[in-house]
């Protein structure tokens, strides 16, 4: 055998397998083994809201399993298009605090900033999946007035990278807009919301530190993680490069019907997530967005559920449990059944 005939393998970069996500509800079927007979209601379903799921997410997903929690987060499914009185396109108000194109001001001293309207994966609980992305893709222009909104408003002391997921940006965008905010001298911190390092891996490159760390500002990210099932290797080795760089690494969660609902569910993920030095930050009880009935989680049960988390983990391993309401002026802590 001659070695030398060989062509060295390139690494898939990011954005190609962003590029190359699963948007078709039939190829999804195919490539999991699932019973052709679902097709007419997840085609259904992803007219309302679209399929989008990339490559390194699929390949943790068990084939042939309608109940594996990784595919239940992006499967869309008949109970999406029921009308269910309570769920609404805007759950949390978000629409009255657009302040500006870009730009969500809902809490005092912190504003979320839009910087990509684009996600790596359609969550099918999302709270944005009405949300009007459309109104809220920014031009150099727009850019220009988000930033001076942030000026003129020395209240402002920290700002969120959000989205859609800010990381679908690119490097050279990141790196323009960190340094724009750092040079306002009231904004003390920067924090990024992301799922897509969850879902890609490989989205965090050397080039990202660059962009996002380069500035005098601290940065934190808070990643989106529900199933310690989406904890791999590749993942592993992301969180290592972050933390490396002096990232602060989080983790906030959606406590899910058939996805995470179990005390061994979350068990498992604060305990890999700890074993990797990301600390659980939050865990929310569902947003009551149209769509995504049937993944809620009472707040009975969930109380239940983290008051026997307490009994089994160190506190600093136990996420706070919230509801985000429309109108309030921060995350509503909800209480805690302590069991025996």
């Amino acid at each position: 055998m001659i070695h030398g005939s060989i062509a060295p393998v390139e690494p898939v970069s990011w954005q190609n397998l962003l590029a190359d996500s699963v948007t078709d509800p039939a190829a999804l079927l195919r490539r999991l083994d699932l019973d052709p007979a679902l097709l007419p209601q997840v085609t259904a379903a992803a007219a309302d809201f679209s399929l989008r799921v990339p490559e390194p997410y699929i390949v943790r997903m068990r084939r042939g399993d309608l109940t594996d929690p990784l595919l239940r987060q992006i499967l869309p499914v008949g109970e999406e298009l029921l009308d269910q009185p309570g769920y609404v396109s805007d759950p949390l108000g978000e629409e009255a605090a657009n302040a500006r194109p870009g730009i969500i001001h809902k809490y005092a001293g912190r504003l979320l900033l839009v910087v990509s309207a684009g996600c790596a994966v359609n969550c099918r609980y999302c709270f944005r999946r009405h949300f009007p992305y459309e109104d809220n893709r920014l031009g150099t222009d727009d850019w220009i007035k988000a930033l001076e909104y942030i000026r003129n408003d020395p209240s402002i002391r920290e700002v969120i990278y959000s989205g859609g997921d800010p990381l679908a940006a690119s490097d050279r965008r990141l790196a323009w807009l960190t340094k724009e905010i750092a040079a306002i001298p009231h904004v003390r911190r920067l924090r990024v919301h992301t799922r897509l390092p969850v879902v890609i891996p490989q989205r965090i490159t050397h080039g990202l530190i660059d962009a996002l760390c380069g500035t005098r500002l601290p940065v934190t990210m808070v990643l989106h993680c529900n199933h310690a099932n989406e904890l791999d290797t590749q993942l592993a080795q992301a969180v290592r490069t972050l933390r490396q760089a002096q990232v602060m690494v989080l983790n906030q969660a959606v406590l899910l019907r058939g996805v995470n609902d179990r005390l061994e569910d979350q068990l498992a993920l604060s305990e890999i997530l700890g074993d990797h030095g990301v600390l659980p930050y939050y865990l929310h009880v569902l947003d009551r967005v149209r769509g995504a009935k049937h993944f809620d989680v009472s707040e009975a049960e969930a109380s239940q559920l983290v008051g026997r988390m307490l009994t089994r983990l160190p506190g600093f391993l136990v996420p706070r449990l919230v509801r985000e309401v429309a109108g309030e002026h921060g995350k509503v802590p909800l209480p805690v059944e302590l069991m025996d």
